[in-house]
């Protein structure tokens, strides 16, 4: 998941000290709120209403060659996040050497409804500000947290959903597959089709393979992989009209007529995926309102 942000047009020699000035008045008031409102005490969960809270890391794990699992504490054990199904957390951070706290957007990949910690899984891109200053934590350093509201997700709305995930983009996914297959009242079947680099970036593999198998029928999983390794069983290359195809997502299937196509990869792939004219989706013949991007 990502922000993006319209490009400043031309200007004057002076607006870029101005810009500049300001965005670091601006940052420096969003680090002085979060930290003080980081110390307000509350005995709903931590994330049930909107407010900036530190978070104390309790562990991490390396899970691939550029992905950690992060395990952050709850200040209540005994509590739930109270995060909803595909929302995520704004991290705030103040990585070494600057003045400027850092912005970025995660989604916990943990059961919701477990109580006492978040999980977040972060990819480390090459001079990734945030990811950088991530990947550096020792447990027992803390990082600021503030919530962000999802897909409002309704059990059952749809018949099928589609998620085509690329990359990193996988882990609100994750977070809605476990979300939906948990809930003994929402009988959604599931469609996943996950576009990676190298059969390596496939971190999640394990965890799909178990859920195909505790539910068969409710959910599969597919994936593509730009550079596979030799005799990878996987699809080679990205996320085609013909990849979707063979994954059964054509919508002039009976069991789509209602299908809801969600997706969150990075740009590049988005644009493939949606343009209404010249995009694979286009292409199988979904409309725009049948298609949602986190």
């Amino acid at each position: 998941m990502s922000f993006r942000h319209p490009g400043f047009g031309a200007a004057t020699m002076s607006t870029p000290l101005t810009l500049t000035a300001g965005a670091a008045i601006a940052g420096l008031g969003v680090y002085a709120w979060y930290a003080h409102s980081s110390n307000t005490q509350s005995d709903m969960p931590v994330f049930s209403s909107f407010g900036f809270r530190s978070l104390r890391l309790e562990s991490t794990e390396l899970i691939n060659h550029n992905t950690k699992r992060l395990r952050f504490e709850l200040p209540d054990r005994t509590q739930t996040s109270g995060l909803s199904l595909t929302s995520s957390l704004l991290s705030v951070s103040l990585p070494k050497g600057r003045w400027i706290p850092v912005l970025r957007p995660y989604t916990p990949v943990n059961d919701l409804n477990e109580p006492g910690y978040i999980e977040l899984m972060v990819k480390l891109y090459p001079h990734g500000k945030q990811s950088t200053h991530l990947h550096s934590l020792k447990p027992g350093d803390t990082v600021t947290f503030a919530p962000i509201p999802g897909y409002h997700w309704t059990p059952n709305q749809h018949s099928h959903v589609a998620l085509i995930a690329g990359g990193a983009g996988i882990t609100p996914m994750y977070q809605l597959v476990q979300g939906i297959l948990r809930n003994e009242e929402d009988k959604t079947r599931i469609t996943l089709v996950w576009g990676v680099n190298t059969d390596d970036d496939i971190f999640l593999q394990d965890e799909f393979s178990e859920l195909e198998r505790r539910y068969p029928g409710r959910f599969k999983a597919v994936y593509a992989v730009s550079s596979p390794r030799e005799g990878s069983p996987h699809f080679t290359g990205r996320v085609t009209k013909e990849v979707l195809e063979a994954a059964g997502l054509a919508p002039n299937r009976p069991e789509n007529k209602d299908v809801k196509v969600l997706v969150c990869g990075p740009p590049v792939m988005e644009k493939a995926l949606k343009n209404r004219k010249t995009g694979v989706l286009a292409q199988l013949g979904y409309r725009p309102d049948q298609i949602h991007s986190f």
